[in-house]
């Protein structure tokens, strides 16, 4: 089985694309970066101190909160962290790796379509 960086950025594109089709324009759109773990500018803000609690991450501004009237902000950007996935895979022990990277992507990029981590446990019982 392949769990290299470009085996997890197929594995989010192949995600992005089976996305449906309203969402899909809007998530191709989105920069998509896979990187092997998160770093201190990334987890300090969020008060997470051991990088492995951070699987993947949305920077920018949700849909729901943009504004025509916004200056130009940096590029909407979902990461993926490949240590902490591999982490959480091998300690759940019950779900393929495929599987859980496609639901990491779904998780941030539900993040850019508005919904909070509560909204995504109301429906997702993994996340709550």
């Amino acid at each position: 089985m392949r769990s290299d960086l470009n085996h997890f950025e197929t594995i989010a594109r192949q995600t992005v694309d089976a996305m449906p089709p309203a969402f899909r324009a809007h998530a191709r759109a989105v920069l998509l970066c896979v990187a092997d773990w998160p770093g201190p500018d990334m987890l300090g803000p969020l008060g997470i101190d051991d990088p492995l609690e951070l699987t993947g991450l949305y920077e920018g501004i949700p849909m729901t909160e943009k504004s025509v009237s916004d200056f130009a902000a940096p590029p909407d950007t979902v990461w993926l962290f490949r240590e902490p996935i591999l982490a959480e895979w091998r300690d759940r022990g019950d779900i393929a790796l495929d599987d859980l990277i496609a639901h990491v992507v779904v998780h941030e990029f539900a993040h850019h379509f508005g919904w909070s981590d509560e909204d995504i446990a109301c429906i997702d019982e993994w996340w709550a």
